[in-house]
This record gives structure tokens, C-alpha cells and sequence, in this order.
């Protein structure tokens, strides 16, 4: 599994699965969307306005994404 935080969207994404593929986008909530790949497995997490949701310190360390 992989983290990323985007400090600038306050975006953070959980990787759960390495790989190229195909996905779907299922928004299971205002904040939150799944990727969902083949055989409808989640690969990822796409959490927004993540500093509401999330400890981000609990986290640590993260890898930070530059954004632009």
C-alpha cells in the first residue's frame, strides 16, 4: 500500500494495489471515491478535504506530492 498527500487540495490517496489498469470512479460519499479495477476489486482511495477526516501525523512519513 501506498499514501499520498496533496498539502495544497488537501487530497489524500491510499494505493492499495500496484499496476497499470483500468478503473471506475464510485463516489461512496461527498468526500470519499473508490477506484475500482478489474474483477471490482478497490485499488484505490481518493479521501478530499482529507485534514477533516484523516490524522494526518498518523500517518507519517507520507509521500508528499508537488502539485502544478
Amino acid at each position: 500500500m501506498q499514501i499520498y498527500y496533496n498539502s495544497k487540495t488537501d487530497l489524500l490517496y491510499l494505493r492499495l494495489e500496484s499496476g497499470e489498469q483500468t478503473v471506475v470512479n464510485k463516489q461512496v460519499t461527498e468526500d470519499i471515491v473508490l477506484d475500482i479495477g478489474e474483477g471490482d476489486k478497490i485499488i484505490g482511495i481518493e479521501i478530499l478535504d482529507a485534514s477533516k477526516h484523516v490524522n494526518l501525523e498518523s500517518l507519517m512519513p507520507v509521500e508528499y506530492l508537488k502539485a502544478g
